[in-house]
């Protein structure tokens, strides 16, 4: 292909969100005047609504903030608050809520994270996502949808509803418990796009019959609601000659934050909505495009729980320079893991969940996997369960330990004796059936011992 990429189809959705006209170019004093007008607007809003920020933000004026350079004097929001003072942040009554969240929580003794959202919320989630999908998908089009979501509001349903805009149909399988009956799904819908988790689908194509269905059958996938290995990425184009997409997003920014292009070099962010800033995650100050940092959000149009400054527990960057698609819109980087997600060895190396999933997800026939970090006498120790669809290949478990120790930050702690690896197991179970929930890289060092 020749010639400069499409243009992504959100700079038209931008444009039209903020009222430009349509032969009007979109410019980054366009955007810029949107971000300050709507956070004055949800500044004045929040303070009037909400008992949380009519506290927190008490001492703002209603023409705050003159300019973005002033958004440092404003508090964050963390998922602290949100345990602790959900209704607190409510701007509407509980009637003209329209859907609420409760994210899952591995502690039981504490408070669970509550998002509310009225029906204007989910209606600008479907908008994003109409106009997002029309990078991948086309009218008439099939798309598999393997999240959650066949309840109102959820992402199934939000996504479902927004390809019927596109005149596309949407099939909702949900998270995959089950790989044949998703491969039968897959079949009877004769969907062209999946939409799902990066291992459940890169489970699929591992499957007999996944690695069986003839290149192009699959023309596209959206990877979304985890870390997306790049090993994933290149197995999924190389086995069904798919071109693979990448969404950022979270229950917090209403599922949808941002979208590859065509090109495929950073998301595309919900600018009408959202408005993104990249922190130090330890002083909170900003960092410049190109510097790796925690990314923090503002919801610009949110009405039954706006949240001012949340900082997400991404690491991520702004890429400099433009786009090659020609869009003015910013990029964000794919996000290279979690401020809580890397772990110290004893050696003083650190080591990522990202660090694990590029080392073992190149591994055939491996579908997932479980780690964790054990405290040993004198040495600490990392232990690794695999999900494989057969579990009689003792070759994936000494493929696994050969993969975890060209990790350098593994390396240079067994090389030190401060970090042994084992055991390598095996799961019973012939699928994660996790539904969503992400894999974690469990710290289990200072947990008291029985």
């Amino acid at each position: 292909m020749t010639g400069r990429p499409a243009l992504t189809p959100l700079e038209a959705w931008v444009k039209t969100r903020i009222g430009l006209t349509p032969d009007r170019d979109l410019t980054s004093r366009d955007l810029d005047r949107h971000r300050i007008d709507r956070l004055r607007k949800v500044l004045i809003y929040a303070r009037q609504n909400s008992p949380f920020y009519r506290d927190r933000l008490s001492g703002l004026a209603d023409d705050f903030p003159r300019g973005l350079d002033d958004l440092a004097a404003i508090p964050f929001t963390t998922a602290t608050d949100l345990r602790e003072r959900s209704l607190d942040l409510l701007c509407v009554s509980q009637s003209d809520v329209a859907r609420v969240v409760t994210l899952p929580i591995d502690d039981p003794a504490v408070p669970p994270r509550r998002l509310y959202f009225s029906d204007h919320d989910l209606e600008r989630t479907v908008d994003f996502f109409h106009f997002g999908m029309t990078t991948l998908v086309r009218p008439g089009a099939a798309v598999l949808i393997l999240m959650p979501g066949k309840t109102f509001g959820g992402i199934g349903d939000l996504l479902k509803k927004a390809l019927a805009r596109m005149n596309a149909r949407g099939v909702i399988h949900g998270p995959v418990t089950d790989p044949d009956r998703a491969l039968d799904d897959l079949e009877k819908s004769r969907a062209d796009c999946i939409v799902g988790l990066p291992s459940q689908v890169l489970g699929l194509a591992r499957h007999p019959r996944g690695r069986d269905l003839p290149p192009g059958r699959v023309k596209s996938v959206l990877l979304s609601a985890d870390y997306v290995p790049r090993a994933v990425v290149r197995e999924l184009e190389d086995r069904w000659g798919a071109r693979v997409f990448e969404h950022y997003g979270m229950t917090e920014m209403g599922l949808g934050g941002g979208v590859q292009c065509q090109v495929r070099e950073g998301y595309h962010l919900r600018e009408a909505d959202l408005l993104f800033e990249v922190v130090d995650p330890v002083t909170g100050a900003p960092r410049a495009d190109g510097e790796t940092g925690e990314v923090v959000f503002t919801t610009l149009t949110r009405r039954a729980m706006p949240l001012i400054r949340y900082r997400t527990g991404d690491l991520s960057r702004f890429l400099p320079g433009p786009c090659p698609c020609g869009t003015v819109l910013p990029r964000l980087d794919r996000v290279s893991g979690r401020v809580a997600g890397r772990v110290i060895l004893g050696s003083g190396d650190m080591l990522s969940l990202p660090d694990i999933d590029e080392a073992l997800f190149t591994i055939p026939g491996l579908l997932n996997y479980a780690a964790g970090l054990d405290a040993g006498p004198g040495v600490d120790r990392l232990t690794v369960q695999i999900y494989a669809g057969r579990r009689d290949r003792p070759e994936i478990l000494t493929d696994v330990q050969k993969r975890l120790l060209a990790i350098p930050a593994v390396q240079q702690a067994v090389a030190r004796g401060r970090l042994t690896l084992g055991p390598l197991s095996f799961s019973p179970a012939d699928w994660p059936t996790s539904g969503t929930i992400k894999r974690i890289l469990k710290d289990k060092r200072m947990e008291p011992t029985s």
